[in-house]
């Protein structure tokens, strides 16, 4: 295992599409396992392969985190939409007051039923429900924060580091997260998820002034 160098936007190689992962090798579960490793030294909740420059379909992720660097905030903005029917049960949703600094988040129901840490190979959502704005952060774009929308509810289908086929349906931060980190793996940043003009102005801002990261606690 091994701290791996994170990729940072406008790096090019984040804007590539990964591949599918077709055999698991030995390598590439001692690929995860770094992964994790530099995911927990920089304080982050998920980190893709490409974010570490590799181009294969496989993903980390750990909301257990003492505090998290991929999604800022894990209380919904005022707005959030769910179906009918698909409203978490009371004290299901993130706590109102949860920040980044305290790392006090609070699972759901659905994500008391995960183990964690999840190792992600070909990671795909075959199902999802209703809306909800979580404002994202990225390890590959320290000290940016925006409200992106996502879906609040998700089914995936994965293989695991044994090789095995599994399932895993979750909400909350998880499934942000999930979202978050496959969109790495499509060559997306959640800076393309803005809109046009406010996706060209933060892009064209960190292009300009780099990355200022004095006391942010970020990396």
């Amino acid at each position: 295992m091994a701290i791996l160098e994170i990729l940072k936007f406008p790096d090019a190689r984040l804007k590539q599409l990964s591949k599918k992962v077709e055999t698991i090798l030995d390598n590439d579960i001692v690929l995860s396992a770094s992964m994790l490793e530099t995911m927990y030294k920089f304080r982050g909740i998920g980190l893709a392969a490409p974010q570490v420059g590799e181009l294969k379909r496989l993903l980390v992720i750990d909301v257990r985190s003492s505090r998290y660097d991929d999604v800022k905030s894990d209380t919904p903005n005022e707005g959030d939409t769910s179906s009918e029917g698909d409203t978490p049960n009371e004290g299901d949703t993130p706590n109102e007051g949860d920040t980044e600094e305290t790392g006090s988040y609070q699972l759901t129901n659905l994500e008391k039923k995960i183990n964690m840490p999840l190792i992600l190979f070909n990671p795909e959502i075959i199902e999802s429900k209703a809306v909800t704005t979580f404002d994202e952060g990225c390890l590959s774009v320290p000290g940016y924060y925006e409200t992106v929308e996502r879906k609040k509810w998700v089914k995936v289908k994965y293989q695991n580091e044994k090789r095995e086929t599994c399932t895993l349906e979750t909400d909350g931060l998880l499934a942000i997260c999930i979202q978050h980190e496959i969109d790495h793996l499509d060559g997306k940043l959640f800076l393309d998820r803005l809109s046009f003009v406010k996706s060209k102005r933060l892009k064209a801002e960190i292009k300009k002034q780099g990355y200022n990261l004095g006391g942010t606690g970020e990396l």
